[in-house]
């Protein structure tokens, strides 16, 4: 379902709309939403990203530009659980170049974890099944629990 206060941009897509969640945020232009997703209030998404099945994105949660989230991505903002927003962290990941080329876009690979406070960089890449506790410098590939630089 998605809320009627979601601002949603041109030529978003959102493949079945009904299983997903998708509350009062800002989703930009040309991005690809599939199905099962949830996001969360104030979650501030760019242009030409793509959310791939499965993703849990809360509230505090802003997303660049030309950003691939693989399935199963869960985005975490409470550092002591249940808080009720008490020690709620943003998240943020920053735009990559280009979506047409994986080389150039940010890249979060399927079922990543990443934890409030932590901000990862500009074109950089975050391996599937990685647990994300730290800032990802730009144009860095982390991987791992925790994860860590990769040469």
């Amino acid at each position: 379902m998605i809320s009627k206060k979601a601002k949603i941009g041109k030529g978003t897509k959102i493949w079945h709309s009904e299983l997903s969640n998708i509350q009062e945020c800002e989703i930009g232009e040309n991005c690809v939403i599939h199905s099962h997703v949830w996001i969360g209030n104030n979650v501030k998404i760019g242009n030409n990203v793509m959310i791939e099945t499965f993703t849990f994105i809360p509230e505090g949660v802003t997303i660049g530009d030309n950003v691939f989230i693989g399935p199963h991505v869960t985005f975490t903002n409470d550092k002591y659980p249940p808080s009720w927003g008490e020690h709620w962290l943003p998240i943020v990941v920053k735009s990559g170049l280009s979506l047409k080329n994986m080389k150039e876009a940010t890249v979060i690979g399927a079922s990543a974890t990443i934890l409030p406070g932590v901000t990862i960089g500009h074109c950089a890449k975050v391996a599937a099944g990685a647990l994300v506790t730290k800032d990802v410098p730009d144009t860095t590939f982390v991987a791992g629990v925790p994860a860590r630089i990769m040469k």
